[in-house]
């Protein structure tokens, strides 16, 4: 089913799209070359801001932002049928935090590589909110999946929660790592971009695990018509 894929598309098309869009950034000398996910030498932001590369992080990013709408949007609704009735207000702060965080991506890509005061506050406000709210949106959810899975674990699922919760818990605790280093060091650019580049990868991988969530679980979503 192809909604059951959305997950996968959303985990696996922007890491590969973010990679090449460097590579690309690199082979035409805009870029330095390394290992950035270590070495930090550049921003996912810079492959965002420099053609050829620039042209493939927009063109992939924007529809992602979607696809990422549409995945909590759909998650809400298999939560409800997983979970029932009790964490309907959980569920819903889930979705508000990850159609948010979709938005917010939205409101960054559009405005990368302005220089203007305002719209580098937008550029920087869509990336804060981005990360913040996809965080907690998968956080939320793993959550929940905990918490059903103690009640009653039919689709055997325990060992895929512990990893969607550990891998949900990471970003937020490098952003905590993030705002020590600024505090620490006087150059901790390379330091940041490192722990961006390695967020955004946990992140995507989480997807991929709600993937096999919801083809454990056999989630499908039904058309139907008013008869």
């Amino acid at each position: 089913m192809l909604i059951r894929l959305l997950p996968l598309y959303g985990g696996v098309i922007p890491v590969l799209a973010v990679t090449l869009a460097y590579w690309l950034g690199v082979d035409s000398g805009v870029l330095p070359s390394c290992n950035p996910w270590l070495d930090g030498c550049t921003s996912i932001s810079s492959t965002g801001r420099h053609a050829p590369g620039s042209y493939l992080f927009r063109a992939i990013q924007l529809p992602f932002a979607m696809v990422l709408a549409f995945i909590w949007y759909f998650s809400r609704a298999w939560l409800n049928e997983l979970c029932g009735a009790n964490y309907h207000r959980t569920i819903k702060i889930m979705l508000i935090a990850g159609v948010s965080g979709a938005t917010a991506l939205i409101i960054y890509v559009t405005f990368l590589g302005t220089s203007e005061p305002i719209y580098e506050f937008m550029r920087r406000f869509g990336i804060y909110i981005f990360f913040l709210g996809t965080a907690t949106a998968q956080l939320l959810l793993s959550f929940l999946i905990v918490i059903q899975i103690k009640l009653n674990d039919a689709y055997g699922m325990r060992g895929l929660s512990r990893q969607m919760i550990v891998l949900a818990s990471l970003p937020l605790f490098l952003g905590v790592l993030n705002l020590i280093s600024k505090s620490v060091f006087d150059d901790a650019d390379a330091v940041e971009n490192s722990i961006e580049w390695i967020a955004s990868l946990l992140m995507q991988v989480w997807f991929v695990l709600l993937y096999l969530a919801w083809r454990r679980t056999g989630f499908s979503v039904i058309v139907t018509t008013r008869r």
